[in-house]
């Protein structure tokens, strides 16, 4: 595998084939970074693609400290974001009140494993902006102030979508917990 160093060296000077090297290298790490944000595989794949050309373009502001991979991650946050701005005005609206859900204490039991695309679906059926929320709050480690400043909203509307999310989160993973424990005759 190629060093980031001689991969940024080349980005630097707009050499095509150290494109092509952190493209390779990187591409599936940050289609995965992606996807926790957008709704699709198609849509996710528009994030990657907003994500690398700033990478490209902006690779001289790559200051060498901490990781290369950290600084592009930040990048695909960014364009999540961004994506997530320049396309809200065509999204669904929904009321959050829609997703009061009933406490559960199913979840309790530790036997109940989810596989990571179980996990991932779970996560991509949350309204755009509980996803937005509860993956930069939970996932990147951003403070309710930072996403609130990022996302043009209220403090409190982060806290209160989060807890929501957080939620949602739970009663779908309790539905599926329950779905998983049914004996296979049950199922159909």
């Amino acid at each position: 595998m190629i060093e980031d160093k001689k991969i940024i060296e080349g980005c630097l000077k707009h050499d095509r084939i150290a494109q092509q090297w952190l493209f390779d290298k990187y591409s599936r790490q940050m289609l995965a970074w992606c996807m926790r944000y957008a709704g699709s595989r198609e849509e996710a794949e528009d994030i990657l693609q907003e994500a690398l050309v700033r990478v490209y373009f902006n690779i001289d502001e790559y200051a060498g400290r901490g990781s290369f991979a950290g600084w592009l991650r930040r990048i695909v946050v960014n364009a999540a974001i961004t994506h997530y701005h320049r396309n809200l005005k065509y999204r669904h609206q929904v009321n959050i009140d829609d997703y009061k859900v009933a406490d559960s204490s199913f979840m309790d039991d530790d036997d109940c494993q989810f596989t990571s695309d179980e996990l991932m679906g779970v996560l991509n059926e949350l309204p755009p902006g509980f996803r937005m929320i509860f993956n930069l709050y939970a996932i990147e480690g951003y403070k309710h102030k930072e996403i609130a400043k990022q996302l043009n909203i209220d403090q409190g509307t982060s806290k209160s979508q989060y807890s929501r999310a957080k939620a949602l989160i739970r009663a779908k993973l309790d539905k599926l917990a329950m779905e998983k424990r049914k004996p296979p005759t049950e199922k159909e």
